[in-house]
């Protein structure tokens, strides 16, 4: 029986006089699968509740910060102790030094921080001082993976491997990504052929250690190493968007877990504690060039909130306790296999990558790797998966390219349950 939705259909059609689209980012809109999209107004640990009443699995996490489900008592706790001292100063606060005390000692990168209010900001500011520090203006990206909607990140590749960059968003004039390159993902030979041609011109190498933007694509065992031999070599810096991977996927990041050392990092989701942030930070000798230290400026009002300071210190300090990874590993590990299962028996062309707590299945009997490869899935399947799953009470991201994240708050028994759902709603694919 499908779930009511009057109430957020009434609601949505008033949001949308006022919002265009009816959001305030564009995946919200459910435009990729159809539908009404459910307006929530509370959460509780794994679960999300709408204003119509319906209760939902939710392995969306608002998009990943929420790695210890929604409301967690210690992060209410110090936010609201943070609440009642002021919520902005525009000043230095004890809250900042603590949580940029725990981001530098966790990834083994990172010297120094400079705090902002988003993974947009983080990367476009890391990439201003890649070119401050380097002297030169262009920069390496990969198709599929996003690093927020900086002008010069909107670009995606041409036909052939090695291509200049091309406006991906209308309003982006084609002068702005003029020195934006862009590779295939896992394609080192894509990424030397550009620095052998552009060698003394790249300031930056720019990735997704793991690529969440185009559902969730594994880097091969020799890429990133590569990326960092070949930066090295041609005198570019390597930046690591960690924006989604920071404290997700290990405490010091993928750059831990795959033991590659980049440059610079950006940070934001999970170090937020659901509240917006960002950071970059890199070597000392990098981060010692910007203002008010060096040449390259750039500045924010609400930097380092005190509210989002706490939230995040919060978070970090329960995460670094004993147990933590494996507790997520153990859980994400169980509803991959779980699916993967569900999927064979009934026949389904699934394809399924997972680090740690977040993953994707494809729908697809391709492996995925890159961009071109993940575009080979069925998104009209999906949407009727996502559906389906929403109605037995599953939420999970509206978007095939897009990851699935398990938090701390799920236990063996949410899994079942969405597993059970998986089994009922994927089984109706074989009349389809």
């Amino acid at each position: 029986m499908p779930i009511d939705l009057t109430k957020s259909a009434n609601w949505f059609s008033r949001a949308k006089q006022l919002l265009p689209g009816g959001v305030n980012s564009p995946v919200r809109s459910f435009k990729a699968v159809g539908g009404t999209p459910p307006v929530f107004e509370r959460g509780e640990g794994a679960f999300l509740f709408d204003i119509d009443g319906n209760r939902y699995i939710d392995y969306v996490g608002s998009w990943g910060p929420l790695i210890l489900g929604h409301a967690h008592p210690e992060v209410v706790e110090a936010v609201i102790a943070a609440v009642h001292n002021g919520t902005t100063f525009g000043a230095p606060t004890p809250a900042e030094l603590e949580l940029a005390e725990l981001v530098v000692d966790a990834l083994p990168s990172v010297e120094m921080v400079r705090f902002v209010n988003s993974g947009t900001e983080a990367t476009m500011s890391a990439i201003r001082l890649a070119r401050g520090f380097t002297g030169r203006d262009k920069i390496i990206k990969f198709q599929g993976c996003y690093h927020g909607h900086a002008d010069m990140l909107l670009a995606k590749a041409g036909s052939g491997l090695v291509s200049f960059g091309l406006p991906d968003s209308s309003g982006v004039p084609a002068s702005v990504t003029l020195h934006t390159l862009t590779a295939p993902y896992n394609n080192l030979a894509a990424v030397e052929a550009l620095l052998a041609e552009f060698s003394n011109e790249v300031a930056a190498v720019v990735v997704e250690p793991i690529a969440g933007n185009m559902g969730v694509v594994l880097p091969r065992p020799d890429f990133l190493p590569g990326l960092r031999r070949l930066t090295q070599k041609h005198g570019a810096l390597l930046i690591f968007d960690e924006v989604i991977t920071g404290f997700r996927v290990a405490y010091g990041g993928a750059q831990s877990f795959y033991n590659v050392m980049p440059d610079l990092t950006c940070l934001g989701k999970i170090i937020g504690g659901g509240f917006p942030v960002g950071t970059y930070g890199g070597r000392r000798e990098i981060m010692e060039r910007l203002a008010p230290l060096g040449p390259v400026y750039q500045a924010g009002t609400l930097a380092g909130n005190p509210v989002a300071m706490a939230a995040g210190a919060a978070t970090l300090r329960l995460l670094k306790k004993p147990g933590t990874y494996e507790r997520l590993e153990a859980l994400g590990k169980k509803l991959a296999a779980g699916l993967a299962e569900v999927a064979k028996k009934i026949g389904l062309p699934v394809f399924q990558n997972r680090v740690g707590s977040m993953l994707c299945n494809f729908f697809t009997d391709n492996e995925v790797i890159d961009y071109d490869t993940a575009l080979t899935s069925d998104t009209k399947r999906y949407s009727r998966n996502f559906h389906g799953m929403l109605e037995c009470g599953v939420y999970l991201a509206p978007s095939q390219f897009e990851a699935s994240f398990v938090s701390l708050a799920h236990t063996e028994s949410e899994i079942e349950q969405t597993l059970e759902a998986a089994k009922e709603v994927l089984a109706k694919e074989q009349t389809i």
